[in-house]
């Protein structure tokens, strides 16, 4: 049964005028509910309005853009980037451009937003497939190659491993949607790119949404300049309407705020790992926002008044996935309040 609520929650939510803990979503450094990104963006509004009413290939150009573009390159550590409207488009942007660069590769469970049309992911797991993987690219001397596979899984709570690519001995690109690592990992937030390897052969191309740590409704490309200026001549880019000018503004305003928010973040993630040691029904083996439990649990919670995140994916009828997500909002009450609850529910939950 799905919960209909008439506000964005924060840390709590509001059900048929009942108050629930809100342990769901992402916005993992809590920026959509605070004071001052908020701020941030009521200024860019004032500036540049609701929508900038031109194309980004139009003969007049809004400088914004050209400095937010600049900005996530160096954030990806990449020589260059295009900015999107959503990181949904970001990501079919990516996988329509590497298409054309090769035979594209599928890592095992790969997100929807980097497959194109009806594709038939591998059915094996990580390590096995990144054997297979570097077989037949080293092997097939005449061909190119497209691996593409996402930098997180929040499903699973994983970061996956990429030093295998060091393996690679023919020049393959590399396409990577890092939604849920960008703005999270790393000592600068700059995502799995910090974890890459280094390997001359190795072409990236990274893609992410902005909306998931940074709390604004974008997304980005980033990789080599001569790749992005490719991109930006397909219709995904031409064609699409660029993300609104104050969102830009107030993530250009805002780096210290996010570095600030971050570290609440990690402070927040270990400190609910330290009331929850004692419960293996968690799992969180990287320390992502992310823990996973069993399904069955989220019911007893809901009725102790706590809502996590409880759905199928990533197809409405895939079997339902529970996570608890912690944020840079949540308070040290309200994670002892849940530990309890949590507590209680193992206690009463035959099934774990």
């Amino acid at each position: 049964m799905h919960l209909h609520t008439n506000s964005t929650p924060d840390t709590v939510t509001h059900v048929s005028g009942k108050e629930y803990l809100f342990f769901s979503g992402f916005s993992y450094l809590g920026l959509h509910a605070h004071p001052h990104y908020k701020e941030a963006l009521r200024n860019g509004i004032d500036l540049y309005g609701t929508v900038f009413v031109s194309s980004r290939i139009a003969n007049l150009r809004l400088d914004l853009y050209e400095e937010l573009d600049d900005t996530l390159a160096d954030m990806l550590r990449q020589q260059a980037a295009a900015s999107f409207s959503s990181g949904y488009l970001a990501s079919q942007a990516a996988i329509q451009y590497a298409a054309t660069q090769g035979e594209i590769l599928y890592a095992p469970s790969t997100h929807p937003s980097l497959r194109l049309g009806k594709v038939v992911l591998p059915n094996m797991g990580w390590q096995e497939w990144t054997a297979e993987t570097i077989a037949r690219v080293n092997a097939w001397p005449d061909n190119t190659f497209v691996i593409v596979a996402d930098g997180v899984n929040p499903l699973t709570s994983t970061i996956h491993d990429f030093k295998w690519l060091n393996e690679i001995n023919r020049e393959v690109m590399v396409v990577i949607d890092d939604s849920h690592g960008f703005g999270v990992l790393g000592n600068d937030g700059g995502g799995i790119v910090h974890s890459l390897p280094r390997h001359p052969p190795l072409r990236y191309l990274l893609s992410a949404s902005l909306a998931k740590a940074f709390s604004i409704q974008g997304g980005v490309v980033a990789g080599r300049l001569e790749d992005i200026i490719a991109i930006k001549k397909t219709p995904a880019f031409t064609a699409g309407t660029s993300l609104m000018p104050a969102s830009a503004w107030a993530f250009l305003q805002s780096k210290t705020l996010f570095r600030y928010q971050r570290e609440l973040m990690h402070q927040r993630i270990a400190e609910f790992s330290a009331l929850t040691q004692q419960m293996p029904q968690l799992h969180n083996p990287f320390q992502l926002p992310v823990f996973l439990l069993n399904a069955g649990i989220e019911k007893t919670l809901e009725a102790q008044g706590t809502i996590i995140s409880s759905f199928g994916y990533p197809n409405p009828d895939s079997p339902p996935v529970n996570r608890i997500v912690i944020t840079a909002l949540h308070q040290t009450p309200a994670l002892e309040k849940l530990q309890q609850q949590l507590k209680q529910a193992f206690s009463s939950d035959k099934t774990v």
